[in-house]
């Protein structure tokens, strides 16, 4: 039998031919594929999963990251220089002392009454501290002795009278005179202005005798009365 086609099934069938053997057509009902034949869909899950090996490797990466560059600094950061131990004070006003808490030893002379009545006036509102010296106890004769602080400074009420020579400075602290008599173990300071005289012993281990007796001579005004004799000149200013 003859096959003859016909002009427009010739055309058809050379139109299927063109479009199966054209290597750039694209089948609708397959996925559409990149480079060598590999699904674009699986190229989505190859991408998440080289994210995800990326983000990992940041986790890992920044912690050792850290911890190299404090081992750096800590590495070279200068040390810390040393602290020089503290130099140990001597005595002042200021410094605290540790201190014997044992009786000072001290002569009690034996008293008239009106020193005696005067003397425990003054002993009664005596500063339960010098400065920074604490009041210790006596052998003798609390009602007109006290003494403060190791090595003590000490004070006796009621002792003899001292002679002032014209030569000599006295001097006036918070209202009481005083004679200032130098010895080789302390200055030695006796009121010259007052009924009773008051002599108190700063030892030569605290410095500026002078201002150990400024909280003596307060309580000294309030209980001592001012001598009615003569006094030296330096005394009246």
């Amino acid at each position: 039998m003859d096959r003859s086609t016909s002009p427009e099934s010739g055309a058809a069938a050379g139109a299927e031919a063109t479009m199966t053997d054209d290597p750039s057509a694209v089948d609708l009902d397959r996925p559409a594929t990149t480079g060598a034949g590999t699904p674009t869909g699986g190229g989505r899950s190859g991408d998440r999963a080289a994210r995800q090996a990326a983000l990992w490797a940041t986790l890992v990466a920044v912690p050792v990251t850290v911890a190299v560059a404090l081992f750096a600094f800590a590495r070279l950061s200068p040390d810390a220089p040393e602290t020089p131990d503290a130099p140990v004070a001597g005595p002042s006003a200021t410094a605290a002392r540790p201190q014997s808490t044992t009786p000072v030893e001290l002569a009690a002379p034996q008293l008239g009454e009106r020193q005696a009545t005067v003397c425990r006036a003054l002993l009664s509102q005596l500063p339960p501290t010098v400065r920074d010296l604490a009041q210790r106890p006596v052998t003798a004769g609390a009602e007109q002795n006290a003494a403060y602080g190791d090595p003590a400074l000490t004070l006796a009420c009621g002792v003899a009278p001292v002679e002032v020579p014209p030569t000599d400075d006295v001097w006036v602290i918070n209202g009481v005179c005083w004679h200032a008599a130098q010895r080789p173990e302390a200055t030695v300071l006796t009121t010259v202005d007052r009924e009773v005289p008051v002599q108190v012993t700063v030892p030569r281990a605290y410095e500026q005798p002078l201002q150990w007796v400024a909280p003596i001579s307060e309580t000294t005004v309030a209980s001592v009365p001012s001598a009615k004799t003569a006094t030296p000149r330096g005394c009246r200013g």
